[in-house]
Order: structure tokens, then sequence, then C-alpha cells
């Protein structure tokens, strides 16, 4: 076999390996019965000063007074992981490890924003929660979409701007 065509073979063998990668799904560990699971893909953008914008694959795991939620980059590696239970909060990013008694806190490091995440766990089933300031688009949740935007206004002080998509898998 020639030289040439041994190294088409084996450009051949690593494009199909790395096509194969690419549409490997991730397993998920076995759930609690009463943990409730999302995943799929988000968009957050914040009109701020320069505007700041967030996409990754997502997974949203929650249980009576806990959670945990996982960011994805799209070739499968953990951007952030935040856990949270009742009073405790721990993000897990880039090497570093932040603890706080604040999920809001966290999630402002985070994302740069404190996302109201009890009513978006409510939002995920569908439930119309009222948080003071954010603005749920439930009318597409039965086909896995969900739109959520901040409403600035005198009474909040909730600024910039803030829109957060979320696709969820089947």
């Amino acid at each position: 076999m020639s030289c040439a065509r041994r190294g088409s073979l084996r450009w051949l063998t690593v494009m199909v390996g790395l096509m194969l990668t690419a549409c490997a799904t991730r397993t998920l560990p076995p759930q609690a019965p009463d943990t409730l699971f999302w995943s799929g893909r988000l968009a957050l953008n914040i009109a701020s000063t320069p505007p700041q914008s967030i996409s990754a694959g997502f997974e949203l795991k929650s249980q009576q007074q806990s959670g945990e939620l996982q960011l994805i980059s799209p070739l499968g590696n953990t951007l952030a992981k935040l856990h949270w239970v009742h009073g405790q909060a721990s993000l897990e990013q880039g090497g570093h490890v932040w603890q706080d008694s604040s999920l809001d806190a966290l999630l402002i490091r985070l994302t740069g924003v404190a996302l109201p995440m009890a009513a978006l766990i409510d939002w995920l089933q569908a439930r119309p929660t009222q948080v003071e300031g954010w603005n749920a688009d439930l009318s597409q949740i039965s086909s896995g979409k969900l739109w959520v935007q901040s409403m600035p206004s005198s009474a909040t002080t909730l600024l910039p701007q803030v829109t957060l998509r979320l696709v969820v898998e089947p």
C-alpha cells in the first residue's frame, strides 16, 4: 500500500472516529424516584455593557430542597456545575470551587444574573409560578420550549434585560 493511500486511510479513520464521538450520547446515572431531571440546550442573553451571552447544553436535577445545574460544551465537556441544598451552594468552574450560603450569589458568578431557580423548576413542570420582575412563556412547554424574560420596572432593581431560552430534550 502506498504512503499516500495509508495517509488517506488514517485520515478517514480519524474523521469517522470524530464523527461518531460527536454523535455519542451521555449516559445518565440512575435517579432517585423523587428527582426531577431535564436536559437540553439553553441560551442566556444579558443586555449589559458589554452584552453577555451564554449558549450551552444543560442538565438540571431537582429534589425537594436541593438541585444541580450542569452546563455542557458542544463537545460534551462540563463547563460548570452548580449544586445546592437548603442554605448552601457550591459552584465548580474552570478548576475552581466557590461556596456560598446564597444560590443567587453563585448564579451571579456563573451567569451574571440571579435567575429565579425555584420558579424555573416550576416553569419546566408547566406550573405558572409568578415571580416579581420575571415573565415565563409556558405556551410551548409541552413541546419542550421555555422562554423566560426579565421585566425591569421601577418596583424591581433587576437590570439589565435578561432573556433565557431553553429547549428540553424528550
